[in-house]
C-alpha cells in the first residue's frame, strides 16, 4: 500500500501584458477587418485577411480582464497553474488561459458562540473576532477545497483548544498567578492569534488580529457563578476595610502615646481598639453612646 503525498502550491508571478495596449490593437483589428472586406469584396485574399484580422481582434479582446487594488487573478492552462497577476488596472492574458479572481483584502470573521469547558471543567460560552487575509493565492485556491469555510472551521477548533487551556476566572486564593480568560485578555488573544496563524498557514492565509468577542458562563451555572463573584468581591472589600481600620487604630494609639494626651492602661487600650474597629468596620453609621460612669463600673 503506497501513501499519497500532498504537493503544496506556491504563488508566483504570472506572465501577463498591459490591457490598454492590447485593447487598442484589438479594436483596430476589429475595425480594419470589415473595412478591408467592404473596400474590395471581390478580392478573395483581401476578404480572408479581413476575416482573420477581425477574428484575431476578437480573440485579443476576449483575453482582457481588470483588477482592483488588493485583488489577484490566478492564471491556469488546462488546469495547470501558471502564476498569479497582482497588477491593478486593465490586464491581458492569452484568451485560452482560464482565470480565477481572488480577493487579497483584509477580512473580518466573528465566530458563532461556542459552548465549551474551560480548564476547570466549567461550561462557558466563548466567541472570537478574527481579522485575516489571503497571503498566498495559490495555496488558498488549490491546497484547500474552500478557504473561507476552512477559516471558519479552524477558528472554531482553535477557540475550543484555547478555552481548554485557561480557566474562566481566578479560583481560590493563591491562584492569582494563573492566567485566565477574563483577566488576561491580551495573553489569550496573543496565543489565539499564534494558534490560528499556525493552523491557517497551510492554506496560504495570514492572521492579523484575533480577540475574544464574547465570554460568559453557560446559562446553567451563570447564576451560581455570579453569586460566587459577588461573595468574593464582598470578602475582598471587607478585608481591605479591616486592614485600613487596623492601621488607623494603630496610628491613633501611637499619636496619643507620643503626644502624651492621655495615659491608657492595657484595658483602656483594648476598649478603645474595640470601639474604633466597630465604628470603622461597620456598614452603617455609628450611634454614639455617652458613658456617664467609668470603664470599671
Amino acid at each position: 500500500m503506497t501513501a499519497t503525498t500532498h504537493s503544496r502550491s506556491t504563488e508566483r508571478p504570472a506572465s501577463t501584458a498591459n490591457g490598454v495596449v492590447v485593447l487598442l490593437i484589438g479594436l483596430a483589428l476589429l475595425i480594419l477587418g470589415p473595412v478591408s472586406i467592404t473596400q474590395d469584396p471581390d478580392n478573395a485574399l483581401r476578404v480572408v485577411a479581413g476575416i482573420v484580422a477581425a477574428v484575431v481582434g476578437l480573440l485579443l479582446i476576449c483575453g482582457l480582464y481588470s483588477l482592483q487594488p488588493n485583488e489577484g487573478m490566478a492564471i491556469l492552462l488546462f488546469g495547470d497553474y501558471r502564476g498569479t497577476d497582482r497588477k491593478t488596472g486593465l490586464r491581458w492574458v492569452l484568451p485560452w488561459y482560464s482565470r480565477k479572481k481572488i480577493s487579497l483584502r483584509v477580512r473580518n470573521l466573528t465566530s458563532d458562540k461556542l459552548k465549551v469547558n474551560d480548564k476547570r471543567g466549567n461550561p462557558i460560552e466563548i466567541a472570537a473576532n478574527v481579522v485575516w487575509r489571503v497571503e498566498d493565492s495559490a495555496q488558498a485556491l488549490f491546497d484547500v477545497d474552500d478557504y473561507q469555510a476552512f477559516v471558519a472551521i479552524q477558528v472554531d477548533t482553535g477557540l475550543r483548544d484555547i478555552a481548554s487551556h485557561y480557566a474562566y476566572d481566578h479560583g481560590e486564593e493563591g491562584q492569582d498567578s494563573e492566567l485566565t480568560l477574563r483577566a488576561d485578555a491580551e495573553d489569550v488573544a496573543r496565543r489565539l492569534r499564534d494558534e490560528l496563524g499556525t493552523r491557517l498557514h497551510a492554506a496560504g492565509l495570514a492572521i492579523d488580529e484575533a480577540r475574544l468577542a464574547h465570554l460568559a458562563y453557560a446559562p446553567e451555572i451563570a447564576g451560581v457563578m455570579l453569586r460566587r463573584q459577588q461573595a468574593e468581591a464582598i470578602l475582598s472589600a471587607r478585608r481591605l476595610i479591616v486592614r485600613g481600620a487596623v492601621a488607623m487604630v494603630e496610628n491613633a494609639l501611637a499619636d496619643l502615646s507620643e503626644r502624651e494626651v492621655v495615659e491608657l492602661d492595657e484595658d483602656r487600650k483594648a476598649a478603645m481598639v474595640s470601639n474604633l474597629l466597630v465604628v470603622l468596620c461597620a456598614d452603617r453609621e455609628a450611634q454614639p453612646v455617652i458613658n456617664t460612669g467609668t470603664l470599671y463600673g
